[in-house]
């Protein structure tokens, strides 16, 4: 056996440092896809990546590592100390593991070009990877929703729900307070199974509980309700939590509770709030102004008055009545969206 020249332990120390990187990458990922996402598909996708790279990971690539001589190590930067959120967490390790796959599609030509070839394709798989992780996100989707249907009870809520789907509807809280916990279980399952079908989000009003036990994307917590916090324990770090707001001073809590979204309203008197004062206007115009959350303005809010409450600098439009009363769900909501753009 001839011994290895410089240049070939020197390419050796290379694939197996990358293969480390990618395969440490990698399980960073994959524990976020299976522990809060709860998404086999997902960790499925990132074990079969790590398996490969190990398959890769050969004892002659290991017996060239020299760690004491490796001026690399103590190299450092001060951002690596800190992470701010799991988001933050997963887009610095897609990132390194996209760069030592990179890496090893070059240098693993020299060692074999199947390698080269398996790596650029398992690149390819971390792209599509990353995409289905925030461009999917619930997080994302609800920065992107312009309207928001909250329900109202009525027998033919899953006929209302669905045309409303149809009809682009991309958000929907279901609120049925009056009912007993085995009758919102049970529609809340069927409607979240639809929201999900149309790739909308689907709410639960004020159960964290509930909202975890029909696989909701999130809940939405009156002023009464739970502490965001402890909502957040129930829930896990990847659900939406919302909160109502009826003035500046119940943003603020909300904002600095950790509330994902708020509620701005009610704008106009509405028979789902009895009793509550009209914010009107100047509420809305205080959101836009200082809300670095998204939020909807609620109350009242139908196709004749809905154009004001988007020059009011709306984010989005949360709507009751003016869909579940509908004769024709789908149209109204076609019309919704159209002003709420």
């Amino acid at each position: 056996m001839h011994p290895l020249t410089s240049e070939t332990v020197a390419i050796y120390r290379i694939l197996d440092a990358n293969l480390d990187r990618a395969r440490e990458g990698i399980r960073i990922i994959e524990e976020w896809c299976r522990f809060s996402l709860d998404c086999s598909t997902l960790a499925q996708t990132c074990k079969e990546i790590r398996q490969t790279l190990a398959s890769w990971h050969t004892e002659e690539l290991r017996n060239a590592r020299n760690t004491p001589d490796d001026c690399g190590t103590s190299l450092t930067h001060p951002q690596e100390e800190i992470r701010h959120s799991p988001q933050q967490i997963l887009h610095i390790n897609l990132a390194r593991t996209q760069e030592a796959l990179r890496v090893l599609e070059e240098y693993g030509k020299l060692y074999d070009p199947l390698m080269g070839s398996q790596c650029k394709q398992m690149r390819y798989q971390i792209y599509t990877l990353e995409s289905h992780l925030f461009a999917t996100s619930p997080q994302e989707k609800l920065r992107s929703a312009r309207l928001y249907l909250v329900t109202s009870p009525t027998d033919k809520i899953y006929d209302i729900v669905k045309a409303a789907l149809q009809g682009g509807l991309p958000l929907v809280q279901y609120r049925n307070k009056e009912a007993d916990d085995t009758i919102q279980i049970r529609e809340g399952k069927q409607l979240c199974e639809l929201c999900h079908e149309y790739n909308a989000l689907f709410l639960m009003n004020d159960r964290a509980d509930l909202a975890l036990a029909v696989n909701a994307d999130g809940v939405h917590l009156g002023q009464q309700d739970l502490p965001i916090a402890t909502a957040r324990k129930i829930l896990g770090a990847n659900k939406i939590i919302g909160r109502s707001t009826t003035n500046p001073h119940e943003m603020e809590n909300a904002i600095k509770e950790g509330a994902d979204y708020i509620g701005v309203g009610p704008v106009y008197e509405t028979p789902t709030k009895p009793g509550k004062k009209a914010t009107g206007l100047d509420y809305v115009r205080y959101a836009a102004k200082h809300s670095p959350i998204p939020w909807f303005a609620i109350g009242g809010i139908n196709a004749d008055n809905i154009k004001n409450v988007i020059q009011a600098q709306a984010h989005g439009v949360a709507i009751v009545r003016a869909i579940m009363a509908a004769s024709d769900p789908k149209s109204v909501t076609e019309t919704l969206i159209r002003y709420a753009q």
